[in-house]
């Protein structure tokens, strides 16, 4: 099984900390926002399953990265929004993207793909802005699933959080693969980065 996974939150809220801990077992607290595509194979009930892990910065006007926002929407099986429990801002935009994202699936008459909404940075509780109940009624409301991990302290969390995805993933039956494949992506991605950054030569 192969299977598409897009993370999405505003800056700092651990997006690449997740994603690099599953990778490989390891904490690294500081990351630039890049735009960065990981792939990643392990077994789950004897069954190898690839993910193709999508680790996207944040846009604050979508109208700019509209085209590519819907690409991600298109490309993806499921998806990670990703709060931090210490920045309500960042709450409040998980809430919002998960609208973002419903919406331009009904206009691309997609098909419904899981979206897990995480809670991260639990080790910082001292700081605490969102309250556990508040993230879990966000995914209530929305028919999403919810996890609180700390990337920072506790590689199972998240671990734990990828495969519950990968298990509703399966049961959406959204293991088959878009028209839009992997290297279509890269290449699109690179088109983007390109006219980034002659418009900021300008």
């Amino acid at each position: 099984m192969d299977a598409n996974i897009v993370v999405m939150g505003t800056e700092s809220v651990g997006k690449s900390a997740l994603t690099v801990r599953l990778l490989t077992r390891r904490f690294i607290g500081e990351y630039g926002d890049i735009e960065s595509i990981y792939s990643h194979s392990f077994l789950i009930d004897g069954r190898e399953i690839t993910l193709n892990i999508w680790d996207s910065p944040y846009s604050e006007d979508l109208s700019v990265e509209t085209s590519l926002f819907e690409k991600k929407v298109q490309w993806a099986d499921g998806y990670v929004l990703v709060y931090s429990i210490c920045d309500r801002a960042s709450f409040n935009t998980v809430s919002r993207l998960i609208q973002t994202i419903k919406s331009t699936k009904d206009y691309l008459n997609a098909d419904k793909a899981p979206i897990v909404v995480v809670g991260n940075k639990r080790d910082l509780h001292h700081r605490r802005t969102v309250l556990s109940e508040e993230g879990r009624l966000l995914a209530l409301n929305t028919d999403c699933h919810f996890y609180e991990v700390s990337a920072a302290e506790n590689y199972h969390s998240v671990l734990m959080m990828f495969h519950g995805l990968v298990d509703r993933m399966k049961d959406a039956k959204l293991a088959t693969k878009r028209p839009l494949g992997f290297r279509g992506i890269v290449k699109s991605m690179s088109a983007v980065f390109a006219r980034r950054r002659t418009d900021s030569l300008e």
